[in-house]
């Protein structure tokens, strides 16, 4: 990645506290739950955008998960303070990819929600992966976003360019 790049690129930042039922007998969190913290950051990502996922459905479409990575780097316990880093990494008419991070933070940083600029959030990485979807309706054909919902391709195309979003009010923007 370039340093131009690096300017270009849109972190959508949302802080969790680590509950206890997160955790496992060994005192971390369990593994699977960070793909669900991914999913997490997916949905406020979007959300951020100023469309919910209900709102999308409503219009026919679904965004199912078709590939996954995942890589464990330092473990999270209970009661930290982590954000959930997400950003697209690749996207299409009918193709989306999301790069995701959970990194632990102070409280300071903790209430940082928010869109961050540049290559690296804030705080210590500890888990890094991805997901990548396709856009479908509801008969699970392939379908394009930019037909279906423009508003939202609109929005994800600029983010993909690193323009901060000025997400529609009316549809459950934050």
């Amino acid at each position: 990645m370039t340093e131009a790049d690096n300017e270009s690129v849109l972190w959508y930042l949302h802080p969790l506290r680590v509950r206890y039922q997160e955790t496992d007998q060994m005192g971390v969190v369990f593994h699977g739950n960070y793909v669900t913290w991914f999913e997490i950051g997916r949905t406020e990502f979007v959300r951020a955008l100023g469309m919910t996922y209900e709102t999308i459905e409503k219009q026919g479409l679904l965004l199912p998960v078709v590939d996954l990575d995942c890589s464990y780097v330092s473990p999270a316990r209970y009661d930290n303070n982590v954000i959930i880093c997400t950003r697209l990494e690749q996207f299409s008419p009918i193709r989306v990819s999301f790069r995701s991070e959970i990194r632990l933070v102070d409280d300071m940083e903790h209430q940082a929600l928010s869109w961050f600029p540049g290559a690296e959030p804030p705080g210590k990485l500890l888990v890094r992966g991805g997901t990548r979807h396709v856009w479908v309706n509801r008969e699970w054909r392939p379908s394009r976003l930019d037909k279906q919902l423009p508003e939202l391709y609109s929005m994800m195309e600029a983010v993909s360019e690193g323009n901060l979003p000025v997400p529609n009010k009316e549809e459950g923007g934050s």
